[in-house]
């Protein structure tokens, strides 16, 4: 059975593990390209766009490609609304894994924004430290608040200047330990941490060391994302493929 899975997400990464080990399964991996050294993978793997929505149908058609697992950042809602419409328009089976949000625990202090725009508004007007773990789509959004100093955490440093006065870049790659962060947010001393509700292990010791600290999080809030089948870890995906891969096989 011909997989393609559009990664960028720590569970496509669990997930082509998963398949590489499993002879029912043909993967291919297909990664966005906005990191420049991504860790090598098992299965095999294109980069960049297809472009949009009939690009992706094209390829699912040409490919013979028999499911389409979607394992996306879930702040990639773009390639998520694409991926539902060429899966239709191919007529190819979807399965997305969506992995839970983050849920405030006793002791956080979350404001909640539903984009970036409204969150870097909601840190208010006085100068404050902001730690950043929004990832370098959003930069440009911290531009609209100069008057804030910016600790901000990348894999990739940015090839543009930001038209900020004060910005500190640490280029680091997670899984980061709450400890870490705790002293990272003391060096600098961060004040308010922005971050996007991505879930996960992977970067949550942030959310963890502002909650340890007393320090308030401004936390944007997930884009919508129409219907489809999902689930929440790889193990649940390779489940629903391998009842997709024994129905085929009823079938013939």
């Amino acid at each position: 059975m011909r997989v393609l899975l559009l990664g960028g997400s720590t569970e496509a990464s669990a997930l082509a593990k998963l398949l590489a080990q499993d002879g029912r399964f043909e993967a291919t991996l297909s990664l966005a390209g906005r990191t420049a050294s991504p860790r090598a993978q098992p299965v095999a793997t294109r980069t960049g766009g297809f472009g949009g929505v009939e690009g992706l149908a094209r390829y699912l058609r040409r490919e013979r490609i028999d499911v389409l697992v979607d394992a996306t950042h879930p702040f990639a809602a773009q390639m998520s609304r694409n991926a539902i419409e060429a899966a239709a328009a191919a007529r190819t089976p979807l399965l997305a894994v969506e992995r839970p949000a983050w849920q405030p625990q006793p002791g956080d202090n979350w404001t909640l924004a539903p984009d970036m725009a409204a969150a870097v508004q909601a840190i208010g007007s006085a100068p404050r430290k902001v730690f950043s773990g929004i990832g370098s789509l959003a930069l440009a959004e911290l531009q609209a608040a100069p008057q804030h100093t910016y600790v901000v955490r990348l894999i990739d440093l940015p090839k543009v200047p930001l038209a900020l006065p004060d910005i500190v870049f640490v280029q680091a790659c997670g899984p980061f330990t709450v400890e870490d962060d705790i002293r990272l947010f003391r060096e600098h001393g961060v004040e308010v941490v922005l971050a996007k509700n991505a879930g996960g292990d992977a970067t949550v010791s942030k959310i963890e060391a502002a909650r340890a600290l007393g320090l308030p999080v401004t936390m944007v809030q997930r884009p919508f994302i129409p219907p489809r089948p999902t689930v929440a870890t790889a193990e649940e995906a390779m489940a629903w493929l391998a009842k997709c891969w024994n129905s085929t096989l009823e079938s013939r």
